[in-house]
């Protein structure tokens, strides 16, 4: 739940829902620094939200398939017991 409480992370999150990206790619989209969208997928790689695939000298993130399966089954929303998290009705 911490993990989805600051609302860049779950930007970042929905970004990853539909690709795998770089942190620099996420940076860009959303108009972040490259430093604190590291900081924030390290909190959501923790989590298990998201995992990474080493391609050369690139990472790429992408969310974990069991999130990304429950996603697509609950329409893009998230229950949780104590909360309910749309994404696609969070601003961008």
């Amino acid at each position: 739940m911490k993990a989805l409480g600051e609302l860049n992370r779950v930007r970042i999150l929905r970004l990853l829902l539909k690709k795998q990206m770089s942190v620099n790619d996420v940076a860009e989209q959303l108009a972040m620094s490259q430093y604190n969208v590291s900081k924030h997928l390290r909190i959501l790689r923790e989590a298990g939200l998201v995992e990474t695939e080493q391609k050369g000298r690139l990472r790429l993130y992408s969310v974990v398939p069991h999130l990304k399966d429950r996603l697509k089954d609950n329409k893009n929303v998230l229950e949780l017991d104590c909360c309910t998290f749309r994404f696609n009705k969070l601003p961008k």
